[in-house]
C-alpha cells in the first residue's frame, strides 16, 4: 500500500498543475465505472447482503453515486476559479491584490462502510477528483463481492496512479489509515474512528469523519400523523434501518402515543405486506449483527419494554435461514435498555413520548450531539424553536434523511457525529487547499507604514490604525 501510495503522489506531483480537462475526464470515467456496470453492482451488493433490493441499490447506490459526480462535473469549472479578495487597508489603495487559489491536497485516503458500499465510496470520489486529486480507497471487509467487482473494474477506467482500491480486515484498515496521506476520510462507526483518529496522528493527516448516532425524530402537536408515520417508516426500513441516517428513536407527544404507534404499524405493512419472500425488503449485512439487534431488543423486552414486531404475513422468522428482520416498535424504552443508549443501525424503533416540547428538546441535548434531527409540525415557532435549541449534523423538516440528497448542502456531523463535511461545492473545498496569495504594490509599503527601523511618527500611525480597526 505504501508503493501505491507513492507511486500516486509521484505521479500527482509531476502532473501539477491539474487542468480542468483532466478532473471532468476523472469524473466523466468515474460516471461510465458505475452506470456500465450496474448490473453487476446491484448482484454484488445483493450477494453480499444475503438478499438486498435490487430497485433500491439502484436507487442509494448507483443512482445517488452518477448523480454527485454529474454534479461536480457540471460545476467544477466555477469551483476552481480562484476568488479576489480585497486587500487590508490601505494596502489595495496602494496597489496590493489579495486572492485565493485552490489546489489539490495530494492524494486522499477514502475508508468506506459497508452499508452502501458503492455510494459511499463514489460520492466523496466525485469531490476528490473535481479537486484534481488522485485517491486510494479500502473497501469494507463486510462486503466482499462488492470489494472484488471494484478491484477488478476500476483498472478499466483508471490507471492506478489515479484510483486504487484495496480490500482485508481491520489490520489492513489499521495499516491504510496509518500512510501518511494528504488527507482521510473514514466513513463508519464513533468507536472505530477514535482508532482512525490515533493511526492518521503520526502523519498529521487531515481527517474527515462520517459517522452516525442516535438521530432524533422530533413529532410535533401540529404533525399531520399519517403522512409522519409513513414517511418515518419508510425511512427507517429503507436498507432495513442500516443506515447512518435512519430515524434511530422517536419523541412523541403523550396523547398521540398511541396514534403513532398505529400509524407506523399500518405504514410498514402497506409497504411491506410480507417480508421473507419480497424483493424489496434487505436483510441485515451478517450473522453478527442480527444477532445484536435480536439480544437488543431482549433487553428492551426484558427490562420492561412493550415490543411490537410488525409482521402482517405472520411469517416465521425464527424458522427461516434468512437474516430478514421485521420491524420492531419499542415502546416504553428507558435509559438503562441498550436501544436508548447505542445508534441502532436496523429495523427496530424506539417511541417515547414527552408533555412539553422542551422536554423532547432537552432529551436530544442530553445525548451526543446527533448526525441528522428531523421534525415534523406546521407549527413554525415550534419547529424554529426545535432548531435554534438543538445542535446536529443536518435536519430534514417533514421528512427523514432527505437531506443528504442535496448536493448543494454540506453533509457531516458534529462531534461524536462527525468532523467536517462534503458533498457539492464543500466537498470539493474539503479536499482541496485554499492557498491565499497577496501580492504588494510597488511602492516601499513597509517604509510609508513606519515598519522599518527606525521607528517614529509613522510607526505609531500605523498601530493606531490598525488597533481602531
Amino acid at each position: 500500500m505504501r508503493d501505491l501510495l507513492d507511486r500516486q503522489r509521484a505521479a500527482f506531483l509531476a502532473e501539477l498543475p491539474v487542468s480542468l480537462d483532466i478532473r471532468k475526464d476523472r469524473l466523466k470515467r468515474a460516471v461510465a465505472m458505475i452506470a456500465d456496470n450496474a448490473g453487476r453492482f446491484c448482484d454484488a451488493l445483493s450477494e453480499d447482503f444475503g438478499h438486498r433490493s435490487r430497485e433500491q441499490s439502484m436507487i442509494t447506490d448507483i443512482a445517488a453515486s452518477v448523480a454527485p459526480l454529474k454534479h461536480a462535473l457540471k460545476h467544477v469549472g466555477r469551483w476552481s476559479r480562484s476568488e479576489r479578495k480585497p486587500a487590508m487597508f490601505p494596502l489595495g489603495l496602494l496597489g496590493g491584490r489579495a486572492w485565493i487559489e485552490y489546489q489539490p491536497t495530494g492524494v486522499v485516503g477514502i475508508i468506506a462502510p459497508w452499508n452502501f458500499p458503492v455510494n459511499l465510496v463514489m460520492s466523496p470520489l466525485a469531490g476528490v477528483l473535481a479537486a484534481g486529486n488522485r485517491a486510494m480507497v479500502k473497501t469494507s471487509e463486510f462486503t466482499p463481492v462488492v470489494a472484488a467487482l471494484f478491484e477488478e473494474l476500476a483498472p478499466r477506467y483508471f490507471p492506478v496512479e489515479e484510483l486504487a482500491f484495496v480490500s482485508g480486515g481491520p489490520e489492513v484498515g489499521k495499516a491504510f489509515a496509518e500512510l501518511p496521506f494528504d488527507h482521510l476520510l473514514f466513513t463508519g462507526a464513533t468507536g472505530i474512528a477514535k482508532h482512525i483518529l490515533h493511526a492518521a496522528a503520526d502523519n498529521l493527516t487531515p481527517v474527515t469523519l462520517e459517522l452516525g448516532g442516535k438521530s432524533p425524530v422530533v413529532v410535533g402537536r401540529s404533525a399531520d400523523l399519517g403522512r409522519t408515520t409513513e414517511r418515518v417508516a419508510m425511512g427507517k426500513m429503507l436498507n432495513a434501518g442500516q443506515i447512518c441516517l435512519a430515524p434511530d428513536y422517536m419523541l412523541v407527544p403523550e396523547e398521540k402515543e398511541d396514534e403513532v404507534v398505529a400509524g407506523l404499524t399500518r405504514a410498514a405493512s402497506a409497504m411491506y405486506p410480507s417480508l421473507l419472500g419480497n424483493p424489496d425488503y434487505t436483510a441485515v449485512i451478517n450473522d453478527r449483527h442480527h444477532a445484536r439487534l435480536t439480544d437488543w431488543i431482549e433487553d428492551a423486552r426484558a427490562k420492561g419494554a412493550e415490543v411490537i414486531a410488525v409482521n402482517p404475513a405472520n411469517e416465521d422468522f425464527a424458522g427461516s435461514n434468512s437474516r430478514k428482520m421485521p420491524l420492531h416498535i419499542i415502546r416504553g424504552a428507558t435509559d438503562d435498555m441498550t436501544v436508548m443508549q447505542e445508534e441502532i443501525f436496523g429495523p427496530v424503533l424506539p417511541v417515547r413520548s414527552y408533555k412539553h416540547i422542551d422536554d423532547a428538546i432537552a432529551e436530544v441535548n442530553r445525548r451526543d450531539r446527533p448526525l441528522a434531527l428531523y421534525y415534523f409540525g406546521s407549527d413554525g415557532e415550534e419547529r424554529r424553536r426545535v432548531l435554534d435549541r438543538t445542535i446536529s449534523g443536518g435536519v430534514t423538516l417533514d421528512d427523514v434523511i432527505f437531506h443528504v440528497g442535496q448536493e448543494e448542502l454540506p453533509f457531516g456531523g458534529i462531534g461524536p457525529s462527525g468532523t467536517g463535511a462534503y458533498h457539492g461545492e464543500a466537498g470539493f473545498r474539503t479536499f482541496s487547499h485554499a492557498r491565499s496569495i497577496y501580492k504588494q504594490a510597488r511602492l516601499d509599503v513597509a517604509k510609508l507604514a513606519g515598519m522599518k527601523p527606525p521607528y517614529g511618527k509613522a510607526t505609531w500611525a500605523t498601530i493606531k490604525r490598525q488597533m481602531k480597526g
